[in-house]
């Protein structure tokens, strides 16, 4: 193979697919990219250079692999099905500074990953083509952990795209939109159609950019109890801040207790979740975690 020749074309992706007996599993959400426009947009949201580095998360038959390689300094590309470990060590032959890695992203001590793999580089984004299966927790695995990355760059299902975008007061802010908001600041960079893949799934796609943030937007005094706090609100989207927190953190008698913390966040009783913001939710977790609430 040439280093000119594009994995992502329909032609060259069937044909290595039909040259190396490659079935599609879809318990591991298999879906191929076959659009270079779509995959020029996924690598210049990761703005990327020769002295930054690309973390890929399923890079399938090496398409995106691809192009990270011909603008990153070092890409390492972390594959779980090992059907797909000696197509990407024959496609990316002549990539030299691409590595390729058998294993479950989620099992592998990525800090470790990143310390050895990018030591030379000024900077580490990830960037993927997500399967929809294991988006969420994905994503959450790589904020939790505090990584040291710049940016998030993933292809990942419409919906979820816009859930993680989402501003308060919207059917689609939730839990999601705070937990990856309090992380990064996230930008929709474009929406990708279903038939753009091979095989196609059953729904839109978009691709999102997550800048990490270096430190998060709003103080509070406990992340986990940030969290919980975040979670209990949202329990049940139709039932009002206060019933949901009762539900959580108050026995039968607790109402008037409630509702005075409320009123010392500033936050009326009636209110649902959906219509708080970021700052609320942290006044809030950290109102009741002054008050000894676990």
């Amino acid at each position: 193979m040439s280093r000119m020749e594009d994995i992502s074309t329909p032609k060259r992706t069937k044909e290595i697919i039909q040259r190396h007996g490659f079935s599609f599993k879809k318990s591991l959400g298999q879906n191929f990219l076959i659009d270079q426009n779509i995959l020029g947009k996924i690598v210049g949201a990761a703005e990327l250079d020769e002295t930054k580095g690309a973390l890929e998360i399923g890079p399938g038959i090496g398409a995106l692999t691809q192009k990270l390689a011909e603008t990153a300094g070092k890409v390492t590309a972390v594959e779980i099905d090992q059907r797909l470990i000696p197509i990407l060590e024959e496609v990316l032959e002549p990539y030299g500074h691409v590595r390729v890695i058998h294993g479950d992203v989620l099992k592998l001590d990525l800090r470790e990953v990143i310390e050895r793999e990018y030591a030379d580089q000024t900077g580490v984004s990830v960037v993927a083509n997500l399967p929809y299966y294991v988006t969420t927790p994905i994503i959450m695995k790589l904020l939790e952990e505090h990584l040291p990355l710049e940016n998030i760059v993933v292809m990942i299902q419409k919906e979820v795209a816009e859930r993680m975008a989402a501003s308060p007061g919207g059917k689609e802010y939730g839990s999601l939109s705070i937990a990856v908001q309090y992380y990064c600041e996230p930008e929709l960079v474009c929406t990708v159609p279903h038939t753009v893949f091979i095989p196609q799934p059953n729904v839109d796609s978009a691709v999102i950019r997550l800048k990490v943030r270096q430190e998060a937007p709003v103080e509070v005094e406990d992340e986990a109890f940030f969290f919980t706090v975040v979670q209990a609100s949202f329990a049940q989207r139709r039932k009002t801040i206060s019933n949901n927190l009762k539900t959580r953190f108050f026995a039968s008698e607790g109402r008037e207790e409630l509702e005075r913390l409320l009123g010392e966040a500033e936050i009326l009783p009636s209110r649902r979740a959906e219509t708080l913001s970021l700052e609320e939710f942290a006044r809030l977790s950290n109102v009741l975690k002054q008050a000894g609430l676990k």
